[in-house]
């Protein structure tokens, strides 16, 4: 055995080779643990909707009110943004001769539809974007029959805005007719037809306007 044997060799019995093979194994463990690792955040790493939890929020209110209605009022249905949807409620409007005089019922949705919900609603989730300031009007000379005039574009409203009054407005028999209303604003743009659909309902923020149809 020569000096640099004795002075750097292995110990009687081990190879010299022994640290390469634990510098190796401790290498694997380290790889086997980033990959490890590395799985775990691949796995919580896809993109979660952190929406409004349906326990939070049911879109749904108690229970109904057993009180009689008072005279010359009627039950309709509007609808208000729940968890990023239009969801019917029922609300109870004092006009009279409804069927017979359709902006009257125009006007009475509207107002319900800009005032605040109440707390029961407010609990639920439901909430309203139509603008307190906004009125209808009958139609215009050369309009067609059954267009409500609002006091802004349609258009230019936002869009959940929108999309409330259309399907509030299509879902009650004296305006709306197959799921539809006719809507015009206060320049002279023509009215334009517009549709309440399940797709207007579930996404009003992107298709508000769905199927509107420019009239001749």
């Amino acid at each position: 055995m020569t000096r640099g044997e004795g002075t750097y060799g292995a110990p009687c019995g081990r190879r010299p080779v022994r640290p390469r093979r634990t510098l190796a194994g401790l290498a694997a463990v380290v790889a086997a643990a980033a990959l490890v690792t590395g799985c775990g955040i691949r796995s919580t790493s896809v993109p979660v909707d952190a929406g409004a939890a349906p326990s939070r929020m049911p879109c749904r209110t108690g229970s109904a009110d057993t009180t009689a209605p008072p005279t010359k009022s009627v039950a309709v249905r509007v609808y208000l943004v729940c968890a990023s949807q239009l969801v019917t409620v029922e609300r109870t409007v004092e006009i009279d001769e409804s069927r017979s005089a359709p902006l009257l019922v125009a006007q009475a949705l509207l107002s319900e539809l800009q005032r605040d919900p109440d707390p029961d609603e407010r609990r639920a989730g439901f909430s309203t974007d139509v603008p307190t300031g906004l009125r209808v009007s009958d139609a215009r000379e050369g309009d067609p029959d059954g267009t409500l005039r609002l006091s802004e574009q349609p258009d230019d409203l936002p869009a959940e805005a929108l999309a409330q009054l259309v399907c509030s407005y299509a879902d009650n028999e004296p305006l709306g007719s197959g799921g539809s209303v006719l809507l015009g604003g206060p320049g002279k743009y023509a009215p334009r037809g517009y549709l309440c659909t399940s797709e207007t309902k579930s996404r009003p923020g992107e298709v508000p306007t769905l199927g509107a149809v420019e009239l001749s």
